[in-house]
């Protein structure tokens, strides 16, 4: 469809990007933006296109100029050289695609599996309206990373709440898409059971995988590939490729010699490596001399019974090849088989145990007998070895009895290239990404040797700190357990234990916690470290109390009592200890205190808050800001529920001050993260709109919640659409609504008020489509007290007073607070007060003016919801003055659409001005408002 508005470049590549079904993130990553200013060019795309949510954007994304289906580019690595015939296998090949969703091409190494997957991706690319991925699994050393890479390449981050291959899944699970899965073999295990479960979830991605060795998963079409043809109808694409290379390398060959190119490529069965290889050496050899080299008694020096005759060949080739070079460059190529990511000239040398210019000098030598591929970075120049090469030098650098010493040299590249990455760049992602499959394939060798145990320990401890900061908070988590297996002192095992158990709390894994700070627990007995052990279980029991919806397995009472009792003995006098215990027995008095229906006794209310005040003082003395955030919180959670919202908001508010200048670990940062919402949630409550608005917003911007729209922006959602700003809310919901789908939609409380929020905007606007699509997506959050007498009825009371319907309002807002304590006494108190009084003057009920006493004293000290008050009784008492005053005070607040909404109220000129401000922002006219007396 063509466009007819005025839209900027750069929301021309968004709106295409959407049409994609690219998520924001997706966008933000391709376009090198923020994903706020993604969010922002949507929302401006919504109103120029004048269309209601994401799903009808797509379909305005404009089509290519020959009209035919938009597709993204497929991103595809781009080879350094041609490829060279297989027509047949490439109509075969894709047409099995086609067919089946998921095709391994097979062979042995080096007949050219890459390089025919790559050539029918590339040209299937148009098939696929989300585009084709390829994901080289060569660096991978454990299985469990397989998903991790795979998210790499498709550009994804982890989703806390979910692992890795279910927040890919989620990501592909409505995409038409080709994802080719390359040298799968050495993982083929993993990469089964990660298939299978993709395919189950995203029925229409299909997966060409190429591998040594089928992947045996269901449905899998195997495409063994067979070696280049040697003469069909007079061609042959192997000699071809001889050929080509042959003249690449500076040594044209005449068509005449084509039969003595064929007995070459013949001799080397056709395999694509060798037959590189070969022609490689054209220009120094000669075709008699390749001839001689590959003589029968050389070749039959090469693969023993247990290869087959492909391989036999691929190794001659490659036994050749390594014959005929220097000694100093052998050993180089050996050396350098240890990286599994393209290395410099400076790694090699570190590795190699060389002077860096004479590593060069060799590198480039191994680069002209094609035994290296040289490619051009942002480090300069980098070099790989081929997978097959790879291998190859790794059985050279074992039979040398080098292997020992080079894979030594290349952990101690590693832990410096480690150490290097703990000082923050601008450039620190990309510098990460080009050594952490080195990292991890280093660390993987050294864990399994007793000798290296120490700097396995140490390579997994910094693995676990830089994967947590590039946000692979799965991978962290393990690589603290792993550094705990490793650790021989178990106080430095329970230090890693504890560590991995605040990345668990960042993952939403709280059954992962509990487990993780028990086991430091035993950990510290063993070290002697009573005390410490004591601090690992109170936290343990104080996190089932904190954060229980993390928890699928709920902490049973009695477990919980018996694990503080253990803590308390082992407690003894030590502060930090004390601390901990005194906060696992507040948040135990406060989950038995506040956990009745209508909230606790009066003997109840100050015992608890005596304890939690106790272990906010202890967590103190302590000096550790960690302990003393996670006492405010257990304090904010009394107060709230003891309906001080005002004692809570300045809690809360202490609690983000507390944690701003802490460094940035997992424990800090889930710390953090949970304190953010809870001042935003706690700042609504009180009345401080631009606060929350800061707060939520920080929240919102968190690069751990960027694959978690749903999550990072509902706060602000609520924020912003009690402050009346519409475009923002818009804008975010965007992000809320996307990222909640592709998350199956989970039925989370914590999300209805963000729902409930942006449908009342809709609401406002009175775009009754959005409108009943927002309170589907509510329903579906499932029903709960909170949404019937707390947030849903504020909202629901907002957008029936905004239409006039202030009879229905009383009605929706008829419960007294008293009786519905729990629901309202949290942030919405104070709100359902206010607009209840408000209702109740324009309803005309003749309880209005008593009603308007008892507000004006609940929510003495809120900005809003006293403005709010204000204004009804003005307009109870006729009084347009003090009506307008309340103008002034809604502006200050920050909430614009009550300081519109109050011009219109007053009648005449004011609710011209009124309307129009209203119309500005976004809003449907407001019903006519009651009459006051002449100006």
């Amino acid at each position: 469809m063509a466009l007819t508005v005025d839209i900027s470049p750069r929301e021309a590549e968004v709106l295409e990007l959407i049409g994609a079904h690219l998520s924001n993130a997706e966008i933000a990553a391709r376009l090198c933006i923020s994903v706020r200013t993604v969010e922002s060019h949507v929302s401006s795309l919504l109103r120029k296109l004048e269309v209601p949510d994401r799903r009808a954007l797509a379909r305005r994304a404009p089509e290519p100029a020959d009209a035919g289906p938009s597709h993204p580019a497929p991103v595809l690595p781009t080879p350094l050289t041609s490829f060279i015939g297989r027509a047949d296998e490439r109509a075969e090949l894709t047409e099995m695609i086609k067919a089946h969703r998921q095709v391994t091409a097979v062979g042995p190494g080096g007949v050219g599996k890459t390089r025919l997957a790559l050539a029918v991706a590339a040209k299937a690319a148009g098939e696929y309206a989300d585009g084709v991925w390829f994901v080289d699994l060569v660096p991978v050393t454990d299985p469990v990373l397989i998903a991790t890479t795979v998210a790499g390449a498709l550009g994804l981050g982890e989703q806390p709440g979910r692992d890795m291959t279910e927040s890919v899944a989620a990501a592909l699970a409505d995409r038409h898409a080709l994802l080719v899965l390359d040298n799968c073999e050495h993982v083929v295990d993993g990469v089964a059971l990660f298939v299978e479960r993709l395919l189950a979830t995203c029925p229409r991605v299909t997966v060409l995988a190429t591998s040594r060795a089928r992947l045996m998963v269901p449905f899998e079409r195997v495409y063994p590939v067979p070696p280049l043809s040697l003469a069909v109808d007079g061609e042959s694409d192997a000699v071809a490729l001889f050929m080509e290379r042959a003249a690449a390398v500076g040594r044209p060959l005449d068509p005449p010699l084509r039969d003595q190119i064929a007995a070459i490529c013949a001799r080397l069965d056709g395999m694509a490596l060798a037959i590189e290889l070969a022609a490689a050496r054209c220009p120094t050899l000669g075709l008699d001399g390749i001839t001689a080299a590959l003589s029968h008694p050389l070749r039959m020096l090469t693969g023993g019974s247990r290869a087959d005759e492909r391989h036999r060949s691929v190794r001659g080739a490659l036994d050749w090849s390594h014959a005929l070079l220097e000694p100093a460059d052998r050993a180089l190529l050996r050396r350098v088989s240890v990286f599994v990511a393209p290395f410099t000239a400076a790694a090699a040398a570190e590795v190699a145990g060389s002077e860096e210019g004479l590593v060069a000098d060799g590198l480039a030598r191994l680069s002209e007998q094609s035994l290296l591929v040289v490619t051009a970075s942002p480090r300069g120049t980098e070099y790989r070895a081929l997978e097959t090469i790879r291998q190859y030098g790794m059985e050279r650098l074992a039979e040398a009895g080098e292997l020992i010493d080079t894979r030594s040299r290349h952990v101690r590249w590693c832990l410096a290239r480690a150490a290097e990455l703990a000082v923050a760049r601008a450039d620190w992602r990309a510098r990460f990404d080009a050594v952490a499959d080195d990292l991890r394939a280093a660390l993987a060798w050294a864990a399994e040797r007793p000798e290296q145990r120490t700097d396995a320990y140490r390579l997994a401890r910094c693995l676990a700190e830089l994967t947590f900061t590039r946000n692979l908070i799965s991978e962290s988590q393990g690589r603290y357990e792993q550094a705990a297996a490793l650790a021989d002192d178990p106080a430095a095992a329970a230090s890693m234990l504890r560590q991995a158990a605040a990345v668990a709390g960042c993952r939403m894994r709280g059954d992962d916690m509990d487990r993780l700070h028990r086991a430091a627990a035993d950990a510290a007995r063993r070290a002697g470290d009573t005390a410490g052990a004591a601090c690992d279980l109170a936290t343990a029991a104080a996190n089932a109390y904190r954060f229980s919806s993390k928890f699928v397995r709920k902490l049973p009472q009695r477990e919980a009592t018996a694990l503080i009792a253990q803590a308390r003995e082992l407690a003894g006098d030590d502060p930090a200890a004390q601390a901990a215990v005194a906060l696992a027995e507040a948040g135990q008095a406060l989950t038995e205190a506040f956990g009745a229906a209508q909230g606790p006794d009066d003997q109840a209310m100050p015992v608890t808050i005596a304890r939690a005040e106790r272990a906010v003082e202890l967590a103190h003395r302590t000096g550790d800001p960690l302990a003393e955030s996670a006492a405010l919180d257990t304090l904010t959670g009394v107060r709230s529920w003891a309906g001080d919202t005002f004692a809570a908001a300045d809690t809360a508010r202490r609690r983000v001050t507390l944690l701003s200048s802490t460094p940035t670990t997992p424990a800090g940062t889930h710390e953090l993260i949970e304190a953010l919402g809870e001042a935003a949630e706690a700042g609504l409550g009180a009345g401080d709109l631009p606060g929350a608005r800061r707060w939520a917003r920080q929240l919102a911007d968190h690069p751990l919640l960027a694959e978690v729209g749903h999550r990072a922006v509902g706060w602000l959602l609520v924020a912003d659409t009690l402050a009346g700003d519409l475009d923002e809310v818009l804008t975010g919901s965007v992000r809320f609504l996307d990222a909640w789908q592709r998350a199956d939609g989970p039925a989370k409380s914590v999300l209805g008020p963000p729902a409930a929020a942006v449908a009342t905007i809709h609401g406002l606007r009175d775009d009754q489509d959005a409108l009943r699509e927002w309170r589907a997506v509510l329903n579906r959050l499932g029903p709960s007290p909170a949404n019937t007498y707390g947030y849903g009825a504020v909202f629901d009371g907002m957008l029936l007073l905004h239409h006039g319907q202030a009879p229905q309002a009383l009605r929706r807002m008829a419960p007294e607070p008293g009786e519905v304590w729990q629901w309202v006494t949290w942030i919405w108190l104070h709100w359902y007060v206010a607009l209840r009084a408000e209702a109740a003057v324009l309803a005309g009920s003749p309880g209005a003016r008593d009603r308007l006493a008892e507000a004006r004293t609940v929510v003495a000290g809120n900005p809003v919801a006293a403005a709010l008050v204000e204004r009804a009784r003005a307009l109870l008492d006729d009084d347009r003055e003090r009506l307008l005053a309340t103008v002034d005070a809604f502006d200050a607040a920050g909430c614009r659409y009550q300081s519109m909404r109050t011009l219109v109220l007053a009648g005449g000129d004011h609710a011209a001005r009124g309307a129009a401000a209203l119309a500005d922002l976004g809003f449907a006219p407001m019903a006519p408002a009651p009459r006051m007396p002449p100006e």
